[in-house]
């Protein structure tokens, strides 16, 4: 519990041996529950996973979007954070966050990572395509937002009964924020976060995935 609310932390990992241990051993003892979302690993991600405690389910379909989706199924407290099973973001700074997010009374607070205060987190041609997305995301949808694509949120759990969650994929990254902003009784804030280099294998195509994130922002914006 903090400040009598209950909090789970949901993780997508696939094949995040090293880095879930990394998470998890950082992870504030206030914390009610820990989910982490199996999605098909082939190395020891989930051993590794319960004998720390957090309780493990399987999402056997490959996907960001629905081992996320799979994990929000399984939360039943008052507050949800999210971030990835590399030791990338910070789960040290829940503290702050989840401070943050209840000083300013909002429904949704997503982690900024730039600046990026690191060299080593984040290559040149990942930044690059970080500040497209976000730049059309914020003309397409008429907001202001500095990072599109974080992979750090915080928020209550209660929403999820007002938005639509669709993407299997990284797009669900900029979906859920999307569906947070473009509610008229959600409020939506950044905040920044100190962001670093993952431990294990880098999973994400930046070529691959910066056009289908693009495509996917389009669509949402003439479909809805």
């Amino acid at each position: 519990m903090y400040r009598d609310l209950s909090v789970t932390v949901v993780i997508p990992c696939l094949n995040e041996e090293d880095g879930i241990r990394s998470v998890l051993g950082a992870a504030p003892k206030w914390v009610d529950e820990i989910i982490v979302v199996d999605n098909g690993s082939t190395d020891r991600t989930a051993e590794v996973a319960k004998e720390m405690g957090a309780y493990v389910v399987q999402e056997t379909l490959r996907g960001y979007g629905r081992a996320y989706m799979r994990g929000f199924k399984h939360a039943s407290t008052d507050i949800i954070c999210c971030l990835d099973g590399d030791h990338s973001y910070p789960i040290s700074d829940l503290d702050r966050l989840v401070d943050v997010f209840l000083h300013y009374q909002v429904d949704f607070l997503s982690a900024c990572r730039f600046p990026i205060l690191n060299a080593e987190a984040m290559s040149f041609k990942h930044w690059i395509g970080n500040k497209i997305l976000s730049m059309a995301m914020a003309i397409l949808f008429k907001t202001p937002i500095e990072d599109s694509q974080s992979g750090m949120w915080v928020f209550k759990r209660s929403i999820l009964d007002k938005i639509k969650l669709t993407s299997p994929g990284m797009a669900f990254s900029e979906e859920i924020k999307i569906e947070v902003l473009k509610h008229k009784e959600l409020r939506f804030k950044e905040e920044h976060i100190k962001y670093s280099a993952r431990q294990g294998e880098i999973k994400l195509q930046p070529y691959r995935d910066g056009i289908r994130n693009l495509s996917f922002l389009f669509k949402k914006r003439l479909f809805g």
